[in-house]
């Protein structure tokens, strides 16, 4: 006898990791809005800001 077993992610699974990385996203985007400028100042003191 052969069963066939789902091996795909329910929707409420994928929604919620979708979320949770947007939200990493959104707060890696605020902190570099918020510091942005500092750490190009620091990088440039540092030498090493044109290699990003």
């Amino acid at each position: 006898m052969r069963t066939d077993i789902k091996k795909s992610l329910s929707p409420l699974v994928l929604a919620l990791l979708t979320g949770a990385l947007a939200l990493v996203f959104l707060f890696a985007f605020q902190g570099w809005i918020a510091h942005g400028a500092d750490i190009f100042l620091s990088l440039a003191q540092a030498g090493i800001s044109w290699c990003f």
